[in-house]
């Protein structure tokens, strides 16, 4: 973690993604950008998003040449975070990360060479809070009625991590 980090950025946004299991993580290619859905590891978020991946896929070659990504993620709340990835073949961060879910989806184990972690330093994050039914609900009721009048820029908010 970057000490640079503002302590309540950060718990805002473990928060925000705590309960999303899989996140949309964006590459660049040389035709454009593309997404992948992929599993965000149970670690408590301290300014980095970690991942798995194998050595022998496009992302990875993707990531070898560009390191700007994105993930985003959709749950409760909508949060899109940008970031530079960085390739770590750490054998005890692997075996500390590993659960038995990556070995059947991956066919193989943490100790296999082709397995990588990718760990995405945060920049920025940009998020949207839905908040409860009821008060979608209501804000929907204020849009329709023309009684809304909430200020589009306060619908989200943006964390710049550096």
């Amino acid at each position: 973690m970057n000490n640079q980090y503002n302590q309540e950025e950060i718990e805002k946004l473990r928060d925000l993604i705590k309960d999303i299991d899989t996140a949309m993580f964006t590459t660049s290619t040389p035709e454009g950008l593309i997404s992948r859905p992929m599993m965000t590891q149970e670690v408590e978020f301290d300014g980095d998003l970690w991942f798995f991946t194998m050595k022998d896929t496009e992302k990875y070659r993707e990531i070898l040449h560009e390191s700007d990504v994105n993930v985003s993620y959709a749950g409760k709340s909508y949060v899109s975070v940008s970031g530079k990835v960085e390739v770590v073949e750490d054998m005890n961060k692997k075996r500390e990360l590993w659960n038995k879910a990556y070995e059947k989806m991956l066919d193989t184990s943490y100790d296999d060479p082709n397995v990588v972690l990718l760990k995405v330093n945060v920049r920025s994050a940009e998020y949207w809070e839905t908040g409860s039914v009821t008060k979608n609900a209501v804000n929907l009721f204020k849009k329709m009625t023309g009684n809304d009048e909430t200020d589009p820029a306060d619908m989200n908010k943006t964390i710049k991590f550096q």
